[in-house]
């Protein structure tokens, strides 16, 4: 499988796409504009695809040839307005392969036609309808940027009203803090290739709506960790949010509870999107597919 240089994909990303994520921009545009990019990357290996429904959304089952052993709820990043399963297509194949699981990436409904709420209530649903057919032992959780954090938002009301939780969680470049209070914000601003605040910021606006950015359901990175399934976390050094992650981690270390982290220099937000272009986004999928299955298998 060709893969291209970091540096390459690094310049790429920064002249291509980043100028897409703009303010200025209209978030139909940048939908589009990413459902092309994810439309023209390379699957990392051989999958089937199939579009299905999940909790009255549309979603795309992303699975290993002949079927996986386990079944992913994936959600997908894209800061509340954009993103979908098309622009997360390589993606959800590489963690497919490296979980050996039946990935369903949903499409969530997107602010800011649809603010909070409404990406979390379509979270639930979904999760509702895949634990009912597997059981949660069977299943997994995941998502990237802010879906990562609409997959500890989606934990806390599932544990909340008494469902089974899943037996793990993964979560790649978590936003969890939408008020973009931390270090590393000001510090990776020039790093990153991918985002920038002023984009961040009116996507964190659209999303709550008029609500308080602080909200838990909105941003929760104080989520308490009781009870909840171990957690694999990876992140790029170079991320604007790395310190969402870091500080997670931290506080799921300090309360004992299970976690692996990697926090992988030189790489940039959501770098696992470049799956099939990427050879460190192949492999970092392999490992956190791999990692999940053995955190959910230690309970």
């Amino acid at each position: 499988m060709p893969y291209l240089p970091r540096t390459v994909l690094r310049s790429t990303i920064r002249a291509g796409v980043r100028p897409l994520l703009h303010p200025r921009v209209p978030f139909a545009v940048q939908r589009t504009g990413l459902s092309v990019v994810g439309a023209l990357l390379p699957s990392p290996g051989p999958v089937e695809r199939e579009r299905t429904t999940l909790g009255g959304q549309p979603s795309l089952r992303v699975s290993p040839v002949g079927g996986g052993s386990r079944t992913v709820l994936y959600l997908h990043g894209g800061a509340y307005t954009t993103g979908s399963s098309r622009s997360h297509g390589a993606l959800g194949a590489g963690l497919a392969l490296g979980a050996d699981a039946d990935v369903h990436l949903l499409d969530y409904r997107l602010a800011p036609e649809h603010p909070f709420p409404a990406a979390l209530e379509d979270a639930v649903a979904a999760y509702r309808q895949l634990a009912g057919a597997t059981g949660p032992s069977r299943l997994l959780l995941a998502g990237d940027s802010a879906g990562g954090g609409l997959a500890l938002a989606t934990l806390a009301v599932l544990r909340d009203e008494g469902v089974g939780l899943p037996a793990a969680v993964g979560l790649i470049s978590p936003w969890t803090d939408l008020t973009l209070c931390g270090p590393t914000v000001t510090a990776n601003a020039s790093r990153d290739p991918l985002l920038s605040v002023g984009w961040l910021s009116q996507s964190a606006d659209a999303y709550a709506g008029g609500r308080r950015l602080t909200e838990p359901g909105i941003s929760p990175k104080d989520i308490a960790l009781d009870g909840l399934p171990p957690l694999v976390v990876q992140s790029g050094a170079d991320d604007v949010v790395v310190g969402d992650g870091d500080a997670l981690v931290a506080r799921a270390r300090e309360a004992g509870h299970p976690v692996s982290y990697e926090r992988l220099e030189g790489l940039w937000h959501d770098f696992q999107l470049q799956a099939g272009t990427l050879r460190e986004a192949d492999e970092a999928l392999e490992r956190l597919g791999r990692d999940l299955v053995a955190a959910a298998e230690r309970g």
